[in-house]
């Protein structure tokens, strides 16, 4: 059975010190209620061997925000997927619009990124998704088939099986728009079809994909309803205890 999860991507958010005070806070909120669901906080790299210390990780699962494409060596400023694994962390995300389109990366460079995280006992939290014109234009569903198959059907179904995806409508992120429940659950399903067609459907329904696109409180539930959403990657929601864990509790 596929799992639900809300993780938290902090992105370039607090000091070290503000990161640590989040970190306890939602640690000691998630030991008052029996959640329905794995959280994880994915936070900036210099935050993690200090945030893993003041968590129990038995409740509250800790993550990356990235890793290198490459296992080690001259790469000034990088930090690769062994580093992120020496901190305690378990997951990564990997591939995220910001990623993409700032950066640069490509299916090429991700496929490298969910190797060395794989190798280093990582579970990657990939992103896909589409950019308002896509979704205009109509190419969506395609352009999020290539992502998945360009960076990931290299991938031995068991080494597949050990994947989170999170689809991300890039138009709804940052932007105060929110795809609505039928735009979410139509994109999961074609994602899991996908999925099947490749690996089966046995694989396909092991997977969780989660939804990725300013989820709050506020629609969490209506979204996570939905038989093919099985969770959320939040972003500016995951700042704050109260509001992230009333995503948590949407289920």
């Amino acid at each position: 059975m596929r799992k639900n999860i809300v993780a938290g991507n902090w992105k370039m958010n607090t000091t070290l010190q503000e990161g640590v005070k989040l970190a306890k806070e939602v640690n000691e909120e998630l030991k008052k209620v029996t959640p329905k669901c794995e959280v994880v906080i994915c936070v900036p790299f210099t935050h993690l061997a200090s945030v893993n210390g003041v968590i129990d990780s038995n409740n509250l699962g800790l993550g990356a925000e990235n890793c290198a494409d490459h296992k080690s060596g001259a790469y000034t400023g990088e930090i690769s997927a062994a580093m992120v694994a020496s901190t305690g962390a378990t997951h990564v995300i990997l591939g995220h619009s910001e990623r993409r389109q700032y950066y640069g990366e490509n299916s090429e460079i991700l496929k490298e990124k969910v190797n060395l995280a794989l190798a280093n006992g990582l579970t990657p939290i990939f992103c896909i998704g589409e950019v308002l014109e896509q979704r205009e234009n109509g190419s969506y569903l395609e352009v999020v088939k290539a992502q998945i198959e360009e960076a990931l059907f290299g991938l031995s179904p068991e080494d597949f099986g050990k994947l989170i995806l999170a689809y991300e409508p890039v138009w709804a992120i940052g932007t105060g728009k929110t795809a609505t429940d039928d735009q979410a659950e139509e994109m999961h399903a074609f994602i899991r079809g996908v999925i099947a067609d490749k690996y089966g459907k046995e694989v396909a329904d092991n997977t969780s994909i989660l939804y990725g696109g300013s989820c709050k409180p506020t629609n969490a539930a209506a979204l996570f309803a939905k038989p093919n959403v099985d969770g959320g990657l939040i972003g500016g929601a995951s700042l704050d205890a109260e509001s992230f864990m009333g995503i948590v509790n949407a289920f």
